[in-house]
């Protein structure tokens, strides 16, 4: 978790007299290749009357050149920013095979472009004696590294020293200490004599007192501290520059934020000009404070923050309560076959032979458990590119009130059941369904493969293939033949009805009508999609676009007052095996409590639902030059390896769709039979929820 940190570094030079002063060139911007993310930044100078440039030197560094055009008696720099403390692991690099090692040498071009950072100074006898000790035999880079590293740490103790300069290797190796930019240019020479590109580098090191105590080793600051700082870096293939902090011994990390990286300590001073000679009075003062901690393993939410946390969040739920506001979360888990996992459809394939079977039974397993009373839905899914048909798409819908959507899941065909339905049986399906909702079931209209157009592809098979044996290249194509011939072109694929929802006499009605084509059959689009997809509207008689849109039912105001959802004992005469019989009862069990009398009762359940209602109406053929055009929604039956599968139509009202789906199922209750609801899902409403079981990728 985070911690953000602002620094503030001020740097005061008072003059006992106005003075003029150069060109001064300031270099306390973060660095380029600086791993600490900075967040925010400033350079304030002062006096005001200056003129600031911000530049960058040959070593990509920022520097700010700063000229006054006046005599000043003080000249102040003041720097301030906020960096990202996220822990930094120093060793996460990679080195080139041939860097892996040392001794390596840099390539050619490599060893040219780094020329300045491989010129060492003459060494005197105590360099040479240093640099004798290290152990010249091959091993890994890394491990040289760290034990040089180590090695200047323990020839040199580390003092604070004020006067300006840097020593040279010779003095700090005599005096044993020096402060950080002399132990960093020791370390720079050292790494340079042993065939190593190093640079120097001035710039603010943090460090901020630890969450716990450390087992063993030294405890770090007692308290958060800040300053300016030096250490080296050596060039290394594969990984780039690579931070060595010799006051430490250790590898620079997120603490370490580098202003100047230069082959020579002079380049890299943070302030360098000249300055007419005054008395002068020297400023300099840095402070680092946290301005952001987020909880974290090693300090989490203390008491007190719990217990503000958690009375945030009930009076949060207090406010969403009192506005009905309603929350939902939505996920994706991914499942996995527990046999076979590394088969390609659990793994790149988006479907496979076993996928939709074993997501169907995912679905059967999940619905008792999060939704009792569900209806559920094989609905086609996605299609992307490249792929010929389009992904399966499982759905389970229930009611937020808890009213059953679907009282007999037995009723729900699954892919390893088995029957023997045939297109017959799919039309006395629709003729059944189209009694229960009251339109007139020789409205249904059965659909057929496109004979011309398989004689046609037929005819341009090779003269001396047979379909049954056919060679074509498209898996799919040859599959698809092969089934319609067998089958029959002449055999019927399903059963339609058009359907649709209209309001007459103020009630919600369905209504249905003729379709009419010019040669009395209706033969479908090709394909291997449900036949309710496959429908020829382009056949059918051409109104006006702007007629047409006055049909279409849009969706309602998500905000504006919902009429109540079909209650249970609606939803149950419509779902019921004998619909009349279950009407006569409810009216019978309504006297028995003396709620009402018999004939009050009856003349209730009438209204929309009276017993003569189920009986068919007949319908006028429509006159097609005088009215706007037959209904263009359709409900389709069709049987598909001897299963009921029913294609819903789109509807645009929770309440239709309840109460279709309630007809669908008292249907299949009469007749027996096993089906699968598929097609268009229901209308988006707060009243109904849903997941789904889809293939990934």
């Amino acid at each position: 978790m985070p911690i953000h940190v602002a620094l503030r570094h001020r740097t005061t030079y008072t003059y006992e007299k106005p003075v003029s002063l150069g060109p001064q060139v300031i270099r306390l911007r973060p660095a380029p290749h600086a791993r600490t993310p900075i967040l925010a930044y400033s350079l304030n100078i002062s006096p005001k009357n200056h003129f600031l440039n911000w530049q960058q030197d040959p070593q990509g560094n920022f520097q700010a050149r700063v000229v006054f055009p006046e005599k000043v008696s003080h000249f102040d720099v003041t720097v301030d920013l906020i960096a990202d403390m996220a822990t930094q692991n120093p060793f996460d690099f990679f080195l080139e095979p041939d860097a892996e090692t040392w001794p390596f040498a840099y390539d050619p071009l490599l060893h040219e472009e780094l020329a300045p950072f491989r010129k060492a100074v003459a060494p005197g006898p105590l360099l040479n004696g240093f640099l004798a000790a290290v152990p010249r035999h091959e091993r890994r880079t890394i491990d040289m590294l760290v034990g040089l590293n180590q090695a200047v740490l323990d020839r040199t103790a580390y003092i604070v020293r004020m006067e300006p300069g840097v020593w040279s290797p010779e003095q700090t190796l005599g005096e044993g200490r020096g402060s950080c930019r002399d132990s960093a240019w020791l370390l720079v020479q050292a790494l340079r004599h042993l065939g190593l590109a190093a640079r120097f580098v001035s710039g603010y090191l943090i460090q901020l007192v630890g969450d716990v105590k450390p087992v063993t080793g030294p405890e770090g600051p007692t308290s958060d501290f800040t300053d300016l700082h030096a250490w080296a870096e050596v060039y290394l293939p594969g990984a780039g520059w690579v931070g060595l902090d010799a006051t430490s011994g250790l590898l620079t990390g997120e603490g370490h934020i580098p202003l100047a990286a230069t082959p020579e300590p002079a380049s890299a001073a943070p302030i360098s000009g000249m300055a007419e000679p005054a008395e002068t009075t020297f400023g300099f003062e840095m402070s680092v404070t946290r301005v952001l901690e987020t909880p974290r393993v090693t300090k989490p939410y203390s008491t007190a923050q719990w217990q503000r946390i958690q009375a945030v969040g009930r009076a949060v739920d207090k406010a969403l309560e009192a506005g009905d506001v309603r929350l939902t979360m939505g996920g994706e888990p991914t499942f996995v076959a527990d046999s076979d996992r590394d088969a390609p459809e659990w793994n790149t394939d988006a479907q496979g032979p076993t996928k939709r079977a074993f997501a169907g039974k995912l679905l059967r397993r999940l619905a008792p458990i999060w939704a009792p009373g569900a209806a559920l839905q094989y609905a086609q899914g996605k299609q992307y590119p490249g792929e010929q048909l389009p992904r399966f798409g499982l759905h389970c819908h229930w009611r937020a009130d808890g009213v059953p959507v679907w009282d007999h899941p037995e009723l729900l065909a699954a892919d390893e059941d088995r029957d023997t339905a045939t297109p017959a049986d799919a039309e006395r399906f629709a003729c059944i369904l189209a009694e229960r909702l009251q339109v007139d079931p020789s409205l249904v209209l059965q659909g057929h493969e496109d004979i011309h157009y398989y004689l046609w592809k037929e005819a341009r098979l090779p003269a001396n293939v047979v379909l049954e044996a056919s060679k074509l290249a498209d898996p799919l194509e040859r599959a698809r033949l092969t089934r319609l011939y067998r089958q029959g072109l002449a055999a019927p694929v399903g059963s339609m009805l058009p359907l649709r929802r209209v309001m007459e006499d103020g009630v919600r009605r369905w209504q249905s009508g003729h379709w009419h084509f010019r040669d009395g059959v209706m033969f479908l689009v090709s394909g291997d999609s449900p036949m309710g997809l496959r429908l020829p509207l382009s056949s059918l008689p051409w109104i006006d676009p702007k007629d047409l849109a006055l049909e279409a039912e849009s969706a309602p105001d998500p905000f504006a007052a919902r009429s109540p959802l079909p209650d249970a004992a609606r939803l149950a005469v419509l779902r019921a095996a004998d619909p009349l019989d279950a009407m006569r009862a409810k009216a019978t069990d309504t006297v028995a409590h003396g709620q009402m009398s018999l004939r009050r009762a009856m003349d209730e359940m009438h209204t929309g639902l009276g017993i003569e209602d189920y009986r068919p109406r007949p319908q006028a053929v429509p006159d097609t030059a005088e009215d706007i055009g037959p209904v263009r929604t359709a409900l389709c039956v069709e049987s598909r390896g001897g299963l009921i599968h029913v294609f819903l139509p789109p509807v645009f009202a929770a309440e239709d769709w309840l109460d279709l789906v309630a007809a669908i199922e008292g249907t299949a209750l009469e007749t027996g039979r096993k089906i699968f609801l598929e097609g268009y899902l229901p209308p988006e409403d707060p009243r109904l929820s849903s997941f789904s079981v889809t293939p990934d990728p």
